[in-house]
């Protein structure tokens, strides 16, 4: 018997949430996949586990489509990192869902200031993130850029949102 209109609505909703254990295997995929086509840093799995508490998901009746993590560098600033949505699932908010999640949290633990790297700054300045130098955000160059490949070619950009 088909599901009535509202059931199949139901079942296919985005549930945005902490992620879980059983989520790591998932959110590493993800992430290997962006890291593959060059579009995010490789993350291993005992970094994800170690690290898991920072992160949310969006689940689809029962799949784990996209996610992204909080990272805190001081009392002022945190990052959002590891940011990724399917591409199946692009295009449908999920990506602007996470973020507002994110800052959400960032908010509620006294941040003041909330940056990312990354090649997409047109989607970051939709959410109210400017564009600034890398050099303003030493937190973040000399704690983890340092320590990346990509270190003296880095071609991502520096966004920061201030948050109230």
């Amino acid at each position: 018997m088909p599901l009535p209109d509202a059931e199949k609505r139901a079942a296919v909703e985005p549930l945005l949430r902490p992620a879980a254990i059983g989520d790591v295997p998932y959110i590493h995929h993800l992430i290997e996949q962006y890291a593959a086509q060059g579009n995010l840093l490789p993350r291993p799995m005992s970094e994800l586990y170690r690290h898991l508490r920072d992160f949310f998901v969006v689940e689809i009746d029962g799949t784990v489509i996209g996610c992204g993590a909080l990272e805190i560098f001081t009392e002022d600033l945190g990052e959002v990192r590891s940011l990724v949505v399917a591409d199946e699932h692009k295009g449908r908010g999920y990506g602007q869902m996470l973020v507002e999640r994110i800052l959400e949290e960032a908010r509620m633990i006294g941040l003041r200031r909330v940056m990312a790297l990354t090649y997409v700054p047109p989607f970051f300045r939709k959410l109210g993130f400017e564009t600034v130098p890398k050099e303003t955000l030493p937190e973040k160059v000399w704690g983890v850029c340092v320590k990346c490949y990509k270190f003296n070619n880095c071609d991502e950009i520096a966004v920061l949102r201030e948050l109230k």
